[in-house]
């Protein structure tokens, strides 16, 4: 009976063992990489979470970063605004006489200088009334002529005519030469009527949309017009500037013309340079803004009335500036500061002060030195002390007449081997428990 059981307790037995064994190796497949361990006499690995160091993790990781260098130079101080070009002139062109429009010479859209034919009036009412006063002239004319031939005679017949004959007959040459003048008068007012039925170009610009055609009547008393044209070369443009910035551009408007740049509305491509031309002499107490208002010579027409553009003023420049690319000025809660590259390519984390910090560049007063290495990209990852590894930026295509900005991250991409480090650290910290919020991988910041 025992015999004819041991083979039923050997079957099960290796049943369970290849079910034991399967099952460990399910759960060694399955389950997640331990966290290492600390070595002997090492110091226990930190939280999740904490940065690198002797509670955080291996401290000797090499970290890939661009780097760029202090420098020295002159940098030009601008002021931005917002403003509206505006054209330097603009006339309606209207008629001054009643009449039919006989022709139209202008072209929509033309450009025309001073004094170029621009319509025709029929005339032919005012050509009459010129025959007329003319005629009206010559009339009193033999008039004044016959009235000095009588007072002739009578000044020579003393004894026989009076006095009063003589006085009356000079006064009456008086009143024909007085009328004579009116009459001249009368003429020139009609021959100027005459003139008003060619009408010309006030000013040089450029001709906008016509209101009226060929044929119809047009009066001195309509308020439209014929058209309008725009003087557009030089052409004006109105930009505000904050009221705190009035007295860097008074003082430098008192050392000569002060140099305005117009861009388009993107802020990418520079459409003209001119020169402050007013400032206006209050300033808006609701927005606190001042007007100012610059001249352009527009040559090409690149502005257009109406148009919208962003405004530079050139304020002043600032003489021997130390500068670094913008990305290199970093915030803490001690203020801010930057990532030096030491000479054995550890970092430094040192306490800059930021006098000015535009789009791409910043002008530092203090903490740093012209000629020291910074950390560009990359400084997320970094602490003091930090191995780095500096990496160069692969340039990518960037739109047609924009140029990327040297040592900043605009039209970089990052380095293979920088990607596939970020790549296994983050694997890692996953695998530790350690991942990010995923608003903080790969270095942004949650907003």
């Amino acid at each position: 009976m025992t015999i004819r059981w041991k083979p039923v307790v050997a079957g099960v037995v290796l049943a369970g063992l290849v079910g034991g064994i399967g099952y460990a190796v399910q759960q060694k497949l399955t389950s997640p990489a331990a966290p290492p361990s600390a070595g002997a006499g090492g110091p226990p690995p930190g939280p999740p979470g904490a940065p690198p160091g002797p509670a955080g993790g291996p401290r000797s990781a090499v970290v890939a970063v661009q780097a760029g260098t202090v420098a020295r130079e002159d940098v030009p101080i601008w002021f931005d605004g917002i403003g509206t070009i505006q054209a330097f002139n603009t006339v309606t062109v209207r008629a001054r006489v009643d009449g039919e429009l006989q022709r139209v010479s202008l072209q929509e859209g033309q450009l025309v200088k001073a004094g170029d034919l621009l319509a025709t009036i029929d005339s032919r009412a005012l050509q009459a009334q010129l025959a007329q006063a003319e005629a009206k002239k010559a009339q009193d004319e033999a008039l004044l002529a016959n009235a000095r031939r009588d007072l002739e005679r009578n000044m020579g017949l003393k004894e026989f005519a009076s006095r009063q004959t003589v006085d009356t007959q000079r006064a009456l040459v008086a009143q024909y030469e007085a009328q004579i003048r009116a009459d001249e008068a009368a003429i020139e007012a009609v021959r100027v009527q005459l003139n008003y039925t060619t009408v010309t170009a006030p000013i040089s610009g450029r001709i906008g949309l016509r209101t009226v055609d060929q044929g119809n009547v047009v009066r001195a008393s309509d308020q439209s017009g014929i058209a309008t044209i725009t003087q557009i070369q030089p052409i004006a443009v109105l930009f505000t500037l904050p009221e705190k910035q009035l007295p860097a551009v008074l003082a430098a408007q008192a050392q000569g013309p002060v140099k305005v740049e117009v861009q388009d509305r993107e802020g990418r491509r520079v459409l003209d340079t001119g020169a402050l031309a007013v400032v206006d002499n209050l300033i808006d107490s609701g927005t606190g803004t001042i007007r100012l208002k610059a001249e352009m010579p527009n040559d090409p027409q690149k502005l257009w009335p109406g148009q919208f553009v962003n405004v530079r003023l050139l304020s002043t420049i600032r003489r021997d500036a130390t500068t670094v690319p913008s990305t290199v000025v970093q915030r803490g809660p001690q203020g801010t500061y930057a990532y030096v590259i030491k000479d054995d390519l550890t970092v430094e984390q040192r306490p800059i002060k930021v006098a000015r910090q535009e789009e791409n560049k910043a002008i530092v007063d203090e903490g740093l030195t012209p000629g020291e290495r910074v950390v560009v990209d990359g400084q997320y990852r970094l602490q003091p002390g930090s191995k780095v590894r500096i990496v160069e930026p692969i340039a990518s295509a960037a739109p047609a007449g924009a140029a990327p900005a040297a040592n900043t991250p605009t039209g970089t991409a990052p380095d293979p081997a920088a990607r596939e480090e970020r790549r296994r650290e983050r694997q890692q910290r996953e695998n530790n428990g350690t991942a990010p919020p995923p608003g903080q991988r790969d270095g942004r910041q949650p907003s």
